[in-house]
């Protein structure tokens, strides 16, 4: 019985690993990366108020639009973003993250990182790759229930809207998720 079940998962993970997995050698121009930056901070925007109140203020938008997760136990995703600085690109970043658990399956979705304080975005520009957790403070934010949060309310330092989850994974976090500068 247990060679059935394994022969099961095998083939459940590479029919959605084919699927779902980016294709690394075919990675995203800076054109295509802005383009879908844009779309998919419109899409943010359409759904969330809060969200376009916060990037008023905000010093920078970290938008990564499109990331693929996937796992079983052993999990990883990866995505490549754009740092908006008065809405022009300010610069690209990838995003990595390995985990270990209780997990199974495979989720694209995009996030924005809301950078709120000159300190945040400093940090940004002075750490050579960083993980979420031990940067400035940040709150995430489910896009269905931002109503508590304004611009006035906004204490942190970051804030993160999730978006656009396609697939069938449980959770969403940002704990042990680097962003690194990349040349694009």
């Amino acid at each position: 019985m247990r060679p059935v079940i394994t022969a099961i998962y095998l083939m459940l993970l590479l029919i959605v690993g084919g699927i779902m997995v980016p294709d690394y050698a075919d990675a995203a121009s800076a054109k295509e990366l802005n383009r879908d930056a844009q779309k998919a901070l419109n899409v943010l925007f359409a759904k969330s108020d809060k969200a376009q109140e916060l990037a008023k203020e905000a010093k920078a938008v970290l938008i990564f639009p499109a990331i693929t997760k996937a796992g079983f136990l052993v999990g990883g995703e990866y995505g490549e973003g754009v740092l908006l600085r008065n809405g022009k690109p300010g610069g690209y970043y990838n995003t990595v993250a390995v985990s270990y658990g209780f997990q199974i399956g495979a989720q694209k979705y995009g996030y924005a990182l809301f950078f709120m304080s000159d300190a945040a975005l400093k940090y940004l520009d002075k750490s050579d790759g960083w993980e979420l957790g031990s940067a400035p403070s940040i709150v995430l934010i489910d896009t269905g229930a931002s109503g508590g949060i304004s611009t006035t309310s906004a204490q942190s330092d970051m804030y993160a809207f999730f978006f656009g989850q396609m697939g069938l994974m449980a959770g969403l976090g940002l704990q042990g998720t680097k962003i690194t500068k990349i040349e694009k």
